[in-house]
C-alpha cells in the first residue's frame, strides 16, 4: 500500500479550539485515533517496544484522555484487537450474503453456491482486508503473543468462531465423525493463520493474495 493510501485511511484529528461537536463525537473520534495509533506504532516497534507515550503522541491526545478510555496499554491493545476483528467479521458476513460478481443476472433463481465457492469468496475478501489493513492484521497475528494472556485468550476465542464458520460452510455428512470434522476446521484455521502471518511479517502482499488457490484446495481436501 502506498503512503498516500495509508494516510487516506488514517482518521483525521478534530478541529482545535471551540467547536460544536458533541462530547460523544469527540470521545468516539479520540478512541478511533488511539486504536489506529496503537496498530500503527506496534507495526513499527512491536508490542514490547511501544509505550503509552508513543500511542498518545501518534494519536494526538493527552495521557489523561488515554486513561479515560483504557486501563493500560494491554487494555488498549485488546480493544484494538476486538475492533479490528469485528470489522473483519462484518466484511466477511457481507461477502457471505453477497452474490458473486460473475453470477448470471438474467437467471431468476441461480443455483446456490457450493461450499468451495463460498469459501473462496470469503477467503479472497479476508486476504484483501489483511493486505489493506496490515497494521491491524499484525495485532491479531503477530503482536498478540507478546500482549499477555488476555489478548491471547481473545485471539483463541476468535479462532474458535472462525472454525465454527468453516463448519457451517462445509456441513458434515451423516458418516462424518464430529470430532474429526471439528479437528479439520481448526487445523485449516491454524494453517491459514500461520501462512498469512509469514507473509505479513515479510510485507509480501503478492504472496498474501497468492495463498487463495492453495488454501481453497486444502479446504476442499480437509472438509469438502
Amino acid at each position: 500500500m502506498t503512503e498516500s493510501r495509508r494516510n487516506a485511511a488514517r482518521p483525521e484529528r478534530l478541529p482545535s479550539g471551540r467547536h460544536h461537536l458533541s462530547r460523544d463525537v469527540v470521545v468516539a473520534s479520540q478512541r478511533v485515533r488511539m486504536l489506529t495509533a496503537t496498530a500503527e506504532v506496534m507495526k513499527e516497534k512491536g508490542y514490547a517496544g511501544t509505550s503509552v507515550a508513543d500511542i498518545i503522541r501518534r494519536a494526538g491526545v493527552s495521557r489523561e484522555t488515554f486513561y479515560q478510555q483504557f486501563r493500560s496499554k494491554e487494555d488498549c491493545f485488546v480493544q484494538a484487537l476486538d475492533a479490528a476483528t469485528h470489522q473483519l467479521v462484518g466484511l466477511l458476513e457481507a461477502a457471505w450474503q453477497q452474490p458473486p460478481a460473475d453470477a448470471p443476472r438474467a437467471t431468476p433463481s441461480p443455483p446456490p453456491p457450493t461450499p468451495e465457492e463460498i469459501f473462496r469468496r470469503l477467503l479472497r475478501r479476508y486476504l484483501h482486508a489483511l493486505a489493506e489493513r496490515s497494521a491491524f492484521a499484525r495485532l491479531f497475528l503477530v503482536e498478540v503473543y507478546a500482549a499477555g494472556p488476555a489478548a491471547t485468550a481473545r485471539r483463541m476465542e476468535w479462532q474458535c468462531r472462525f472454525a465454527d464458520a468453516l463448519a457451517e460452510i462445509f456441513p458434515a455428512g451423516d458418516e462424518d465423525d464430529p470430532d474429526e470434522r471439528r479437528f479439520g476446521c481448526e487445523a485449516l484455521v491454524a494453517a491459514a493463520a500461520h501462512m498469512v502471518t509469514v507473509r505479513l511479517v515479510a510485507d509480501d502482499v503478492a504472496g498474501l493474495h497468492a495463498l487463495e488457490a492453495p488454501l481453497v484446495r486444502l479446504a476442499v481436501r480437509l472438509l469438502g
